[in-house]
């Protein structure tokens, strides 16, 4: 019994793996103890194990790598760009089709290549400030993002082309104003103006592509109302006057010139946004998230103001003889299709309200993180008020699609709201 007791306390005074070895004797010499000897340092039956012993599965891998690429662009902020082609047709009084589907394609793929181009040409700023991203931590190659964002690029003209000539001309202009934004314009003064014009031009390409693909294209004038004409030999003959509606180029100028008093509005948000995302990385502005809220509240008044300015049942788009583009514009002599409008006795109370519930879900989105930003200006907070900037516009382009009348839209893209705000607990829009 003695002789036992002894050789568990010499056992017991062994190494873990000449201890394991000791124990295994029984089987093939060495090369068990060598077996042993590496289970006990890799940690097998429970201990801590070793982490470059084992190389992850290969579904732990391609997790990794989506959720970079996920990261990278940003996929919570994406919820917020369908609204900007869903306000544009609702401007022009076109219901969304095709051209407004290919719009919201070319959009996304626009607004993609612009997240993956910030962080390319940040990477040496991100390496110092905020190292945990995708191309700083080594998840991304730079040359993977720059490459995703020119094809990306060429995506969303391509989309933008199948919409028509017009819509290509916005698309590139918008493409253009990303790449500058992202490659010089954002580290000088032109930075918010540069992304508040990107994001007018996307409420802009969202017009020009419903309205130019709602006209016939190619074929020139076509029929109107039909008016009496004195015929040969004292016969009266009905003919068909011209229709402006397709005559180009007139339904992209005038899709233009429509919308771009709501462009203007979601514009002058952006403008907002981007002067306060310039100080989330070291805090310390008051001034800026102060501004920005009292820019927040006049604007949600103008759109409230411009749907009380009606008359109850009147549309935005009155037709031929002059068209309301809101907050006191007017576009003479062009006509447009109205939207369509709820009918019913109740639906001018109906519409006023959703605008009044959109209008004010947009101030208690941005306001009240702007407004904690502005009493303590730390890099959290100033972040959580360029998100809430960010979350605010979908329901600014619900009240703005609202505002011109179309209130099934309104709704689509505040239903858009709850996903943005799924999407964001798992990944920064900034």
């Amino acid at each position: 019994m003695r002789w036992r007791l002894r050789a568990l306390s010499v056992l017991g005074a062994l190494p873990a793996g000449l201890r394991a070895a000791s124990v295994g004797g029984g089987h093939a010499g060495g090369h068990a103890g060598g077996h042993a000897l590496q289970d006990g340092l890799s940690g097998t039956g429970g201990t801590a194990p070793a982490p470059d012993r084992h190389r992850p599965s290969p579904g732990r891998g391609r997790g990794d790598t989506v959720r970079a690429w996920t990261e990278l662009f940003r996929v919570s902020a994406l919820f917020s760009v369908p609204g900007d082609a869903l306000a544009g047709a609702a401007a022009v009084g076109r219901s969304p089709g095709r051209g407004t589907a290919l719009a919201i394609g070319a959009s996304l793929c626009l607004y993609e290549a612009g997240m993956a181009l910030n962080d390319w040409a940040d990477r040496e700023e991100d390496a110092v400030d905020r190292p945990h991203r995708p191309i700083p931590s080594g998840r991304i190659s730079p040359s993977a993002a720059l490459g995703a964002a020119g094809v990306l690029t060429a995506a969303g003209l391509a989309l933008a082309a199948r919409a028509g000539r017009p819509a290509l001309a916005v698309a590139t202009g918008l493409a253009a104003t990303v790449w500058a934004y992202d490659l010089h314009l954002k580290h000088t003064k032109a930075g918010p103006a540069a992304m508040a014009a990107a994001r007018t031009l996307d409420l802009l390409l969202g017009a020009t592509a419903t309205a130019t693909m709602t006209a016939p294209a190619g074929r020139g004038p076509g029929p109107g109302r039909r008016t009496a004409r004195p015929g040969r030999g004292g016969t009266v003959r009905l003919t068909a006057a011209p229709d402006n509606v397709a005559a180009p180029p007139r339904p992209a100028l005038g899709a233009l010139a429509a919308a771009l008093p709501a462009a203007l509005v979601l514009g002058a948000h952006t403008y907002g946004v981007t002067a306060v995302s310039r100080h989330e990385a070291q805090g310390g502005s008051t001034a800026v998230p102060l501004a920005v809220l009292a820019t927040t509240a006049g604007l949600s008044a103008m759109v409230l103001a411009a749907r009380r300015g009606r008359r109850p049942g009147e549309p935005a788009t009155p037709g031929l003889g002059g068209s309301d583009l809101g907050f006191g514009v007017t576009a003479p002599g062009e006509y447009r299709e109205g939207p369509q409008h709820l009918t019913g006795p109740t639906a001018p109370a109906l519409t006023s309200l959703l605008l009044t519930a959109f209008t004010g879900a947009y101030l208690r989105t941005a306001g009240p993180p702007l407004l904690h930003a502005a009493l303590n200006p730390s890099p959290p907070l100033t972040q959580r008020a360029v998100g809430g900037g960010i979350r605010a516009m979908i329901p600014l382009q619900a009240a703005l699609a609202t505002r011109a009348g179309a209130p099934g839209s309104g709704l689509a893209v505040m239903a858009l709201v709850p996903l943005a705000r799924s999407f964001a607990r798992k990944v920064s829009p900034t």
